[in-house]
């Protein structure tokens, strides 16, 4: 048995930027220091932060007045940052800086009136902090179906924006609907998926017919993982979910001459390894690093932490 390992893979500089702020922030402030909702979505990541000392919430009541907060890299509505004030807690944001951008974006549509199409998943925290610039005006839409039925006050003065983490594919089957019911649609000046999703995808793509099996590392939690299994999986091949090695099971390779291995922008590699690891132990004889796009990209830390 061989194995492929993607790259690029695992985390991305808006994941590092988010872990190192917490990390970062314990040092500077001293334990405990709190975060809203997890970081990223990763159960290891996070659990490795609460042992040094980081509390995670999901309600800034919570928060003991005068404490630090951490807002997470998915991003939050522009009223978590007044209840924070509320409370007295010193905010740092840690959003994505590219999450961000499509924060800028919807502010910038709805104060020219305009009615926002937000492409993607309405239950996931990224879309809710996005929803919360302009609740008024915005509608989210998950699906090409969905499009089809959207009603709008005025077909002529339409946005769209897009969940950075969503599957390239999915988002242009929507996109293209909504095109061609509103010809005046007006789109973000730069496409709003991040590098880091798109490259990973890429990655699982180019392997298409080379493997008869996928694992993907991850969380079920985290958007961007759940989109590389699908898309491994529409290569016709069983493609599983894990977040380590010890959920991999015998008998998913029988007859498998070949794995693909990648991991979700918010797997740590040590994660990878194990797996890794754990495919040598049950017969893989090599292991074939296969690169896609480098990534060069890093992101300024916020300067509570600098």
């Amino acid at each position: 048995m061989k194995v492929l390992l993607c790259r690029p893979r695992g985390f991305c500089a808006g994941v590092e930027r988010a872990i190192e702020t917490v990390e970062r922030a314990l040092k500077k402030f001293g334990r405990p220091v709190y975060v809203r909702h997890e970081i990223v979505h990763n159960k290891l990541v996070v659990e490795d932060l609460v042992q040094k000392g980081a509390i995670f919430v999901d309600d800034l009541a919570d928060v003991p007045a005068g404490s630090h907060v951490i807002f997470s890299a998915h991003g939050v509505a522009p009223d978590v940052f007044a209840q924070a004030g509320k409370y007295q807690l010193h905010s740092i944001d840690a959003t994505c800086p590219l999450v961000t951008k499509v924060h800028v974006e919807a502010r910038r549509f709805a104060a020219r009136g305009l009615t926002i199409l937000l492409i993607g998943h309405e239950d996931h925290v990224e879309v809710e902090g996005v929803v919360g610039e302009a609740p008024d005006r915005t509608i989210v839409v998950a699906t090409p179906e969905e499009a089809e039925a959207v009603q709008v006050p005025d077909p002529t003065r339409v946005a769209v924006l897009t969940q950075t983490t969503l599957s390239v594919d999915e988002a242009m089957r929507v996109m293209k609907v909504l095109q061609r019911r509103f010809p005046k649609l007006q789109a973000p000046r730069k496409e709003d998926i991040c590098y880091a999703t798109t490259n990973r995808q890429m990655a699982v793509k180019s392997l298409r017919g080379k493997v008869d099996l996928w694992l993907v590392i991850g969380d079920r939690m985290s958007s961007n993982s759940n989109r590389l299994r699908e898309i491994a999986a529409d290569s016709g091949v069983s493609a599983h979910l894990l977040l380590g090695a010890n959920e991999i099971r015998t008998e998913w390779f029988a007859g498998v001459k070949t794995v693909g291995v990648t991991s979700g922008a918010s797997t740590p590699e040590s994660s990878v390894s194990t797996v890794v690891k754990r495919l040598r132990e049950l017969g893989a004889t090599s292991v074939e690093q296969i690169d896609g796009i480098p990534e060069t990209i890093e992101f300024m830390l916020p300067h509570e932490v600098r």
